[in-house]
């Protein structure tokens, strides 16, 4: 009898972690760059707002701090009737969002889902449109504007297009318009074909595959329009400053200059206006975070 062959059993090995490839550790590098470089502004602006200004004005801004004050936030809180500006960049932005995402849907819906002839030519136009500087156009439209009448109630006093909260509506609505019929109209795209005839089988119309179908599962692009929407047509400061002109009709973002004085600036003062204004959309992106993502990411893996 032979005796048996003695068996020895080695220890599993640990895989050794593989080394991350130049690529990666590169891309990691220029995001966390790129954050540091982002924040840096918002954060030199909160330590200048909580700073005196007659400590700034005597050692600088670029110095270590002898002591921090809320004062500057309540001072630009008062003195510039930031709550009535505040309700004016309401007034202007929520309806220009609600009617921009309105129009844009029903527009992307008949370019995708309806055979016409002139969808590619319609998509054109509403995409060169974006491509407009606003700067070039500013001389006519101002003439337009004070050619163009409106009722009282609409215009709120002037009687003209020009100075109203409805001006600016409108020429936020038409300018924001192309870019989302064009997000949208791609959007629309990647929506499964067989599902519209399977709502043709079962009769419905067009008005019931565009509310029940369609707006349904572009939800994610339209939080994701909503949040950018709001967003430009809040900080917008170029048309506000340029079709308006009574101060107290003005959204909140033209009215810091209330903050700045005729000789002396109060940089304190205006970097602590200016945090308080941007409040509003980092309350907005914080409502719609998840919808706002789930577009993004939705649209980039779609065809």
């Amino acid at each position: 009898m032979t005796a048996p062959a003695m068996t020895t059993e080695t220890a599993p090995r640990c895989p050794r972690p593989k080394p991350r490839p130049w690529g990666q550790i590169a891309s990691q590098l220029f995001l966390v760059s790129a954050s540091v470089l982002w924040l840096l502004p918002i954060a030199f602006a909160l330590y200048v707002a909580l700073r005196p200004y007659s400590e700034t004005s005597k050692y600088g801004y670029v110095s270590l701090p002898h002591s921090l004050t809320l004062k500057n936030f309540s001072d630009a809180w008062t003195q510039s009737g930031m709550l009535h500006f505040l309700w004016n960049s309401v007034l202007i932005t929520v309806p220009a969002v609600i009617i921009v995402l309105v129009l844009a849907s029903g527009v992307a819906f008949v370019l995708t889902r309806v055979d016409v002839k002139v969808n590619i030519a319609l998509l054109i136009v509403f995409t060169a449109g974006n491509l407009l500087p606003q700067q070039v156009i500013i001389t006519p439209l101002y003439r337009i504007f004070l050619l163009i009448p409106l009722p009282d109630w609409l215009s709120g006093g002037s009687g003209l297009m020009y100075n109203s909260a409805f001006g600016l509506i409108t020429i936020n609505v038409a300018f924001q318009l192309g870019f989302c019929v064009f997000v949208l109209s791609n959007y629309m795209k990647s929506i499964p074909d067989d599902m519209y005839e399977a709502a043709l089988v079962d009769g419905a119309g067009l008005w019931t595959r565009f509310w029940r179908l369609t707006l349904p599962l572009c939800r994610p692009a339209l939080a994701a329009l909503a949040t950018l929407l709001t967003t430009w047509i809040y900080n917008d400061f170029f048309w506000a400053i340029t079709l308006m002109s009574s101060g107290d009709k003005r959204p909140v973002t033209s009215a810091l200059a209330n903050l700045q004085g005729q000789f002396v600036s109060n940089q304190n003062l205006i970097a602590a206006g200016a945090l308080i204004a941007a409040v509003p959309t980092l309350v907005v992106y914080v409502l719609l975070q998840k919808q706002f993502i789930a577009g993004l990411s939705l649209g980039s893996s779609k065809g």
